[in-house]
């Protein structure tokens, strides 16, 4: 609970400098960098949690990885060096994500199909999700055959299942109750 307050806190530093300094976009393009970075690599989330290796030495790797970033993401690796909490850097670039996105009134939408997301059923769906949400969407889609046809709409809290899958779980409710 004390690292999600403390991400939130340097993600706001961050959001608010970003866009003082007109970067915000690119400060995000960073950010998005750094969660896939961290997601895709076992051993960078190990690296960064790890409490032996130096922070100094975890700086070194994170300015090297990511030579390209912002001076605000330099900023904020140096910050974190000196602080000594680079283990809360995965955290803050999503808290970093999920301010900009309020900020800019964009939501995020998570489409479950089981094929992926054709044109015309990507029109269908960012039909569905107006209904739901006045703010912008960024669509993600999930593929997943168990759903067998149709689609899982996930937008916030609300849920829009739209599924085979989910239509023969209530007709087999159905059946087992009469």
């Amino acid at each position: 609970m004390a690292n999600s307050r403390a991400a939130i806190r340097y993600a706001k530093a961050i959001l608010d400098i970003a866009t003082a300094n007109n970067s915000a976009d690119a400060v995000l393009s960073d950010m998005n960098s750094i969660t896939k970075a961290v997601n895709d690599s076992k051993e960078l989330q190990t690296f960064l949690a790890n409490p032996v290796i130096s922070g100094q030495l975890k700086f070194n790797a994170l300015a090297e990885v990511f030579a390209s970033v912002q001076s605000e993401t330099k900023g904020l690796f140096q910050l974190l060096l000196t602080n000594k909490r680079f283990e809360i850097l995965p955290e803050i670039a999503n808290q970093f994500q999920n301010l900009y996105n309020d900020k800019n009134g964009i939501e995020d939408a998570v489409v479950t199909t089981a094929i992926p997301l054709t044109s015309d059923l990507e029109t269908k769906v960012l039909a569905k999700v107006k209904e739901f949400s006045n703010k912008k969407v960024t669509l993600t889609n999930v593929i997943d055959p168990e759903i067998i046809g149709g689609f899982v709409l996930r937008i916030g809290d609300k849920q829009y299942n739209a599924s085979v899958a989910n239509r023969l779980q209530q007709l087999k409710r159905e059946f087992s109750n009469n």
